[in-house]
């Protein structure tokens, strides 16, 4: 007995279904049966589900004698199946790799739920993807099981079969099956659910939902959108056999109003002359469906009056919404001169000399070398008055209480900034900042260059979408300092970012603390044991990827890989934190504590003084990591599309901080003979730190307040420049 039946109904899908198969039949866990109905499909579905069938004895075909529609084939491979738990896959979707280990997992931890619902996200034919809105919904629902009575929440996700996973003795048992008609999940997923004495959830993207451009059936133009009325009915005839689920009523009785009003909403829903009957039959089913007492309220009590007022209020709904948008703009229109007023009227003093504005990573607190250099100057020159620029009022309040800030876009914001003496940043400052005569713009960065920057990117259409190249330089011409870490920098902004700066050959200041050694307190906060080794990886995103994300290694395996005494620590790239790249099961992992989720971390230096060794791909987080003198590992499997796509200054490969793996078969061998950390990746490592970390001396923030904000010579002391005898000996100073 398998413990997964996968029943795939097929009709009209021949250009998604090897895709849909292919992504079952090559999961990782292979206890799984597919049970493939050809609903009398006109195309070649039948002739490609019996070419599966003979190559995979886990494929069974169900031929169909005539069309029956998607809930009635979905029954008829119900019946055959054997599985410990059903899960249904529309023949134009498909799961996500790892999706069946992880709910296999997930129903062991949770010993055997009736139900698991598990996330998903579209994907569009274009090639976006968007993850569930919804996600939170599953994250926030805990790691035990519950019923909807006890979480509620789990009635707000799509009321769809195919997110879910069905335990078949509790189906079989309740008698659960598909009508006919559309939106024939309706009637099933709301019975389960309220059934259910045991249900589960699994944060992660176990399934791809696929957004067809045409062809999809419920975003045909049909009077079938009238079956949902049915459906309903069914819904609420569930209910009546059902006392003691009487109380749902209320609540399924306001679910029905949103469902057949967003169906009225969508244009591409109903006839046009369709659409007042179909008005008509909603406010007679729910005046007739309506219980006794409930109150009906908002939009769902709009169905108790007439198609002719619905009309008129929907307009005046829309007429409401633009002249509110409009008025919004005029208040901002009306606030932005405000604010440009003030800062021009204190733009008419001169700087303040002592006034030094702060932001890092688009206005999100006290990060990078820009905090750096903050905390130094505190500490060199506590006359300096340091203002930081945050975002909104929630990153104000984790702010330290003596830290002074001004919200992003204030008026008090306006006129700090037209006040300073000195601006020191790590991205650019927006458009709307006119630097004024006499100020000083300190530009930082975000770590040392790989890729392509700037100008390079102008051939490289794919990198720079969505980039404005000529309005980025324009910006670029604000900058007074460029700080360096290397003469390698050096040379890639000034050719990235052909503008009036100087160079400053400070070092990067956030790199101090890990030249000096400084310790953190990561491994303490999260539970690491001491005698643990910490391997930290850290990939970058792709340009030739729409979205970015491309999962390069299993983690999981590579967790399990690594071994006892061993702890796996992921942190993504930045750009890659709020899109489906977590949920794609690092969440999940995390949570079950198979790695450490570190892509929130505020404060990068804390995870990599906690990492013995570093295994990443083209991430310029290896340059930082590179000051510490621990392994690093390089993964360049697809070194040559990566480079292809967005551009790079060196070939890393070449030139790399440790061992270069080409694939993670080579990597894991790398760590299983202890080779990562051998003296031919000591030899490497030392040559890339000398040629990529030049001016890390541990001394970087004091020199850029001293030489850049106080306009004093650096005094002498002991540096350590990488793979040098440097006792005593300063590093460059300033250009």
């Amino acid at each position: 007995m398998p413990r997964f039946s996968v029943i795939v109904p097929c009709h009209r899908v021949q250009a998604y279904l090897p895709e849909c198969l292919d992504s079952v039949l090559g999961q990782s866990y292979r206890d799984v049966e597919v049970i493939a109905v050809d609903d009398r499909s006109p195309d070649d579905c039948g002739a490609i589900l019996d070419e599966y069938a003979a190559r995979d004895a886990r494929v069974r075909v169900l031929h169909l004698p005539e069309n029956v529609g998607l809930g009635r084939a979905r029954n008829a491979g119900l019946a055959h199946a054997r599985g410990d738990y059903l899960l249904f896959l529309d023949g134009d979707d498909t799961l996500t790799p790892g999706a069946l280990r992880a709910v296999a997992d997930r129903l062991a931890e949770t010993g055997d739920p009736d139900v698991l619902v598990y996330d998903y996200a579209r994907t569009y034919w274009w090639g976006g993807t968007r993850r569930n809105a919804l996600a939170g919904v599953l994250a926030q629902a805990g790691p035990d099981t519950f019923t909807a009575a006890g979480y509620p929440r789990i009635l707000d996700l799509l009321m769809v079969v195919w997110n879910k996973v069905y335990r078949r003795e509790f189906v079989a048992a309740e008698g659960f099956e598909f009508p006919p008609g559309y939106y024939e999940d309706t009637p099933w997923t709301f019975p389960v659910l309220l059934s259910a004495r045991r249900i589960a959830a699994l944060d992660r993207i176990c399934l791809h939902y696929r957004q067809r451009r045409q062809g999809s059936i419920l975003s045909t133009t049909s009077r079938r959108h009238f079956d949902v009325h049915e459906q309903y009915e069914r819904v609420f005839a569930f209910l009546d056999a059902r006392p003691r689920l009487a109380h749902w009523r209320p609540y399924l009785h306001r679910k029905m109003g949103e469902h057949c009003l967003d169906i009225l909403a969508k244009p591409d829903r109903l006839p046009p002359a369709d659409r007042a009957e179909f008005f008509r039959r909603t406010a007679e089913l729910s005046a007739r469906l309506k219980p006794r007492g409930a109150r009906v309220d908002g939009e769902v009590a709009v169905p108790a009056g007439t198609w002719t007022g619905y009309r008129l209020r929907r307009q005046a709904a829309r007429a409401g919404r633009g002249a509110a948008r409009l008025a919004k703009a005029a208040r901002q229109a009306v606030a932005g001169r405000a604010r440009t007023g003030w800062a021009a009227l204190s733009a008419r003093r001169s700087p303040d000399p002592h006034l030094v504005v702060y932001s890092a990573s688009a206005h999100r607190g006290l990060l990078g070398d820009p905090a750096a250099v903050y905390h130094a100057a505190r500490r060199i020159a506590p006359h300096l008055r340091g203002v930081w620029v945050v975002r909104d009022a929630e990153t104000a309040a984790l702010l330290p209480p003596d830290v002074e800030h001004v919200l992003a876009g204030s008026r008090r914001c306006a006129q700090v900034m037209a006040r300073a003496a000195f601006l020191v940043n790590d991205v650019d400052w927006p458009a709307t900042l006119a630097k004024r005569p006499g100020s000083v713009y300190i530009h930082t960065h975000q770590g040392t260059p790989l890729k392509f920057l700037g100008a390079d990117l102008r051939d490289k259409p794919g990198a720079r979408l969505g980039v404005d190249v000529p309005r980025l330089l324009r910006r670029a011409d604000r900058w007074d300092h460029s700080l360096v870490a290397s003469r390698h920098s050096e040379l890639v902004y000034e050719r990235a970012y052909p503008c009036r700066f100087a160079s400053a050959r400070t070092g990067s200041p956030r790199n101090d603390v890990l030249v000096n050694g400084g310790a953190g307190d990561f491994r303490r906060r999260h539970g690491i044991p001491d005698d643990h080794t910490v391997v930290l990886y850290a990939p970058t995103r792709r340009d030739y990827r729409r979205g970015g994300h491309v999962d390069r290694i299993d983690v999981a395996r590579f967790a399990a890989d690594l071994g006892e005494g061993h702890t796996l620590v992921v942190r993504l790239h930045p750009s890659l934190a709020a899109g489906p790249a977590r949920g794609m099961g690092l969440t999940e992992l995390a949570r079950r504590g198979v790695v450490l989720d570190a892509t929130d971390e505020p404060h990068l230096p804390d995870v990599l003084l906690a990492a013995d060794a570093l295994v990443t791909d083209y991430s310029s987080v290896m340059f930082d990591y590179a000051n510490l003198d621990r392994p690093i590992a390089l993964l360049a499997d697809d070194w040559p599309a990566f480079r292809a796509s967005r551009g790079a200054y060196v070939d890393i490969t070449a030139e790399p901080p440790g061992h270069v793996a080409r694939s993670y078969p080579e990597l894991a061998r790398l760590f299983a003979s202890g080779r990562w950390r051998d003296e031919e990746s000591a030899r490497l490592r030392a040559a890339f730190r000398s040629r990529y970390c030049e001016f890390e001396d541990g001394r970087a923030a004091e020199r850029v307040v001293r030489t850049l904000l106080l306009g004093e010579p650096m005094p002498a002391g002991p540096v350590r420049l990488p793979g040098r005898p440097t006792a005593g000996r300063e590093a460059p100073a300033p250009a």
